[in-house]
């Protein structure tokens, strides 16, 4: 039974697949913790790890994924690759006894995920998910007016996510590997719904329902491009939610409404405004994000590998937001009339 290397003083960090999410996201984050370092990095391309290594002041760079697991510097490890691989390379720093920080959805299918939860509890090596926007201030004062029932006792929440085919909303990279569901595992759903469902278990807790509908609409790729779901959350509070890639210019949508028994919380999850509605009262925030999105989550995890705090995101939380995304995409037999 692998057990994880000594991470009491400090934590060397070592990125598998340090690609654009990392440039600005997450990156230079692990520089800027305290007890924190940017030890080595990995891409597939020697050349570009070679220059990212080289812009960012990172020591090693690697062009195979192995060779930084095995680095002996390194005593942590983040994967932040295309989701395809999360499982293999999460496995294998485990296996080395290195905690792992991997990125959102945490792989490609429920069955993946809990064969990663699985070595984890076997090495009893610390494994966390990168559902970092339970770490941001705006959501950590939703959550609060959550929990305190400041606009009562909650009915219903409406989330609606429309966007064109070409959406700003939807990261780059080089090649579109979001729509292919054998990289992806599920088109631009699988990209953003990580996000906004694991945020509703973040609030609410765990749903004891769950089921949808998809499709593919408008055939620009493989993957579906529509997908509705219901859930049962706890106390009985429903939700409903839409996601659409292919609505016209101009009919962009992020929104998520939780209506209770005395107002209204209304925010999108991809930026960075809030209102709170009371009876005839409204107020309007805004909240500054930080220069690195992913550096209030770093720093929960970081605590966590030095044994110094709770975990932010288990695979167990972020498990249950890719049951749900699984449900919600289920597509019944068809029916011979």
């Amino acid at each position: 039974m692998k057990k994880e290397l000594n991470t009491s003083n400090s934590i060397q960090w070592g990125i598998i697949g340090c690609g654009d999410v990392t440039e600005i996201k997450s990156g230079p984050a692990f520089r800027k913790v305290p007890n924190s370092s940017l030890a080595a990095v990995m891409r597939r391309d020697s050349n570009k790890a070679k220059d990212y290594a080289k812009r960012h002041g990172v020591p090693l760079w690697f062009d195979n994924a192995m060779q930084l697991i095995n680095e002996p510097t390194v005593n942590a490890i983040y994967v932040a690759t295309p989701p395809k691989y999360h499982e293999e390379f999460t496995i294998a720093a485990l296996e080395a006894g290195k905690p792992v920080y991997v990125e959102k959805p945490m792989a490609i299918n429920t069955a993946a995920c809990m064969r990663m939860l699985s070595v984890s509890k076997k090495t009893q090596v610390k494994l966390c998910i990168a559902h970092y926007r339970r770490a941001l201030p705006k959501f950590l004062k939703i959550k609060e007016l959550v929990s305190s029932k400041a606009i009562g006792q909650i009915r219903t929440v409406r989330m609606q996510m429309l966007q064109p085919n070409k959406s700003s909303i939807i990261a780059d990279s080089a090649t579109n590997w979001r729509i292919n569901p054998a990289i992806s595992g599920g088109g631009l759903f699988y990209d953003l719904a990580p996000h906004q469902l694991d945020l509703m278990m973040f609030f609410f807790g765990s749903p004891s329902q769950s089921y949808g509908m998809s499709a593919n609409q408008a055939g620009f790729y493989e993957a579906e491009d529509i997908v509705t779901g219901i859930m049962r959350l706890p106390e009985n509070i429903l939700f409903t939610g839409v996601w659409c890639y292919t609505v016209g210019d101009g009919l962009q949508e992020d929104l998520c409404e939780m209506i209770g028994s005395e107002g209204k919380i209304s925010f999108p999850i991809f930026d960075h405004s809030l209102c709170i509605q009371i009876g005839n009262k409204i107020i309007n925030e805004t909240f500054e994000p930080p220069q690195h999105i992913q550096q209030p989550m770093i720093e929960k995890v970081v605590n966590y590998f030095m044994n110094d705090g709770s975990n932010p995101c288990s695979a167990t939380d972020a498990i249950e937001s890719m049951q749900v995304m699984e449900n919600f995409l289920y597509k019944p037999l068809q029916k011979n009339i």
